[in-house]
C-alpha cells in the first residue's frame, strides 16, 4: 500500500512535470516533442535539471546556465498534479478507470492554467477531456449515458450562451466553456452535473471581488467544481436528496 502510493504521487507530478509543457508551448503551437530549455537562454537543460521538484529546489529556483529565475508556477503544478492523483487514488484504489480519470482532471487543470494566462484553451486538450469523460466506464452502455449528458450540458450551455450575450450585450462564455459543459455532464450525469455548475458560479464570486475584472476566465472554476463534486459525490447526493425531497 505504501509503495503503491508512494508510486502514485510520483506519477502524478511527473505527469503534472509534463503538463508544464503542454501550458507553455500549446498556446505557442510549439511542438511538445522537443526536449527542455530555458525558456530565456534557450539552451537544452540535462536530465537532472528536468527532476519533478526537486530540481527546482536543488536549483534554487534559477536555471543553471544562464542564472534567470524559474517560474514558480512549475513546481506548483507539479505539487498539485500529484495531489490530485492522490485523491482520486484514495477515492477509487488503482486501476484503469483511476488511469483514465486522473489523466482527465490532469488535462483540466492544464487547461485551467492556460485559460488564467490566456483566456482561451486550446480545442485539442479540451476535446481530449471530453472524450476521456465520455469513454472512461469501459462500458459500452455507460458509454452511451455519458454522451447523452455530454450533448445534454454542451447543447444547454450553448443555449445560455447566446442568450446571456445578447442580454449584457458582449460574449459571455467561450466555446471552451461549452465544451467543458459537456465534460462535466458526462462525468456527474444530469443532476450532480447541474449542481456542479451551479456551484462554479459561487466559486467565481470572490475571485471577481477580489480581482475586480468583469471577464474571468471560467474553466478553472468549472474544473474546480468538478472535482470537488465527484470528490463528494455521495456526501452530496444525500445533501441535495435531504433539500430537495
Amino acid at each position: 500500500m505504501i509503495l503503491e502510493t508512494i508510486f502514485i504521487i510520483i506519477l502524478g507530478v511527473s505527469i503534472g512535470s509534463f503538463l508544464n509543457v503542454l501550458i507553455y508551448r500549446i498556446p505557442k503551437r510549439e511542438s511538445i516533442l522537443p526536449a527542455s530549455h530555458c525558456q530565456k537562454c534557450r539552451v537544452k537543460l540535462k536530465p537532472w535539471h528536468n527532476i519533478p521538484l526537486f530540481s527546482y529546489l536543488f536549483l534554487k529556483g534559477r536555471c543553471a546556465f544562464c542564472n534567470s529565475k524559474i517560474s514558480i508556477q512549475y513546481p506548483v503544478v507539479e505539487f498539485l498534479t500529484g495531489v490530485i492523483f492522490l485523491i482520486l487514488y484514495l477515492e477509487m484504489g488503482f486501476g484503469v478507470e483511476f488511469l483514465i480519470l486522473s489523466f482527465l482532471f490532469a488535462i483540466l487543470f492544464a487547461l485551467s492554467v492556460i485559460d488564467l494566462y490566456h483566456k482561451a484553451v486550446p480545442d485539442s486538450l479540451n476535446l481530449l477531456a471530453l472524450t476521456l469523460a465520455i469513454v472512461y466506464p469501459l462500458n459500452l452502455e455507460a458509454i452511451f449515458i455519458n454522451f447523452e449528458n455530454a450533448l445534454l450540458f454542451g447543447g444547454a450551455f450553448a443555449f445560455l450562451r447566446f442568450y446571456v450575450s445578447y442580454f449584457v450585450g458582449r460574449e459571455a462564455m467561450g466555446e471552451g466553456d461549452i465544451m467543458m459543459a459537456g465534460t462535466i455532464g458526462a462525468i456527474l450525469g444530469a443532476y450532480l452535473g447541474v449542481f456542479a455548475i451551479f456551484l462554479s458560479s459561487i466559486l467565481t464570486i470572490p475571485a471577481i471581488l477580489i480581482s475586480k475584472e468583469r471577464e474571468m476566465p471560467y474553466i478553472p472554476f468549472l474544473a474546480l467544481a468538478l472535482f470537488i463534486t465527484y470528490i463528494f459525490y455521495g456526501e452530496i447526493n444525500i445533501a441535495l436528496d435531504n433539500i430537495l425531497f
